[in-house]
């Protein structure tokens, strides 16, 4: 009897061990930012923010943001901020990135595709090296697919040449798609 007891309850722990090893869900595959925030929701509060996991350092897209901090700045939107037509921007350029007082935005969605367009315009005197207060009004369509999308702020470049080309990309978040 105390034999078929002994086995008895040595069955019964290999099929607990089986069902917890069966019902145990498998760590899930973090390849981003956004993934792990969603998974771990423990975000590092510095700029641009990042978010650990399993070992790994995911930092959030802000674009390029850093890289031309000292020729363009935005103050509305932020990089991912949600937004809606009409949007409106502000910020600070240098005066190199003007030509008579004003600069091309565009809105693109996730694919590039341009969905929305307008001028960017001095706040000031634009024909300076200091920074120049801008802003800016643009509508643009509500993209059908995908929430996510760029602002794009082209350095004007009336010589046309490549090498005088130079643009700030941020990465939005639409408010809604239809």
């Amino acid at each position: 009897m105390k034999r078929t007891l002994s086995i008895f309850v040595a069955v019964l722990i290999i099929l607990g061990f089986g069902v917890v090893w069966k019902l145990e869900k498998p760590a899930p595959k973090v390849t981003n930012f956004a993934e792990c925030a969603a998974v771990t929701g423990v975000v590092s509060e510095s700029y641009p923010r990042q978010c650990r996991y399993n070992g790994q350092t995911f930092a959030e897209d802000i674009g390029n943001e850093l890289e031309k901090t000292d020729l363009i700045r935005l103050n509305a939107p932020r990089p991912n901020q949600t937004i809606s037509s009409p949007l409106k921007i502000e910020g600070e350029a240098r005066g190199i990135w003007f030509f008579e007082a004003s600069f091309p935005v565009f809105v693109v969605d996730w694919d590039g595709r341009i969905i929305g367009q307008g001028i960017a315009q001095a706040q000031g005197d634009w024909m300076t090296q200091d920074f120049v207060p801008f802003s800016a009004v643009v509508e643009f369509e509500t993209p059908t697919y995908k929430n996510i999308g760029s602002l794009i702020f082209k350095k004007n470049n009336p010589s046309g040449l490549p090498e005088n080309d130079d643009a700030l990309e941020v990465p939005i978040v639409f408010s809604e798609i239809q």
